[in-house]
């Protein structure tokens, strides 16, 4: 089971199968307003990691259940059962797709804006 960096667990996880970790890299917000559905080592899921850091932007991680046909609660926010997807509060937007994301951090939050 996975904790958060607070240090407490995430009692849903038993419920919904989905562990939850909230990476904050900066004080910038209270609560992250980016939650990212991953998995556990996951190439894609890493790149989208790296780029969230390097604009030291807060978020909050959810992994997900490996078999890809469980993955219900990524296809309810995203309409597809792949990961990573992001949904961001703070712009409304729900993607998927690491490339797709990579670029849309990029072009929000990235260079001068």
């Amino acid at each position: 089971m996975l904790t958060d960096v607070t240090g407490e667990t995430a009692a849903s996880e038993a419920l919904t199968g989905i562990s939850f970790q909230t990476l904050s890299m900066s004080a910038k917000t209270a609560d992250p307003t980016i939650t990212l559905y991953r998995l556990q080592a996951c190439p894609y899921c890493e790149r989208v990691v790296r780029k969230l850091q390097e604009y030291d932007l807060p978020y909050q991680s959810r992994f997900v259940e490996p078999m890809h046909s469980d993955r219900n609660v990524v296809k309810r926010i995203s309409g597809k059962r792949t990961v990573p997807a992001i949904v961001d509060e703070s712009t409304g937007v729900t993607m998927s797709e690491s490339a797709n994301i990579v670029a849309y951090l990029e072009g929000t939050y990235g260079g001068e804006n």
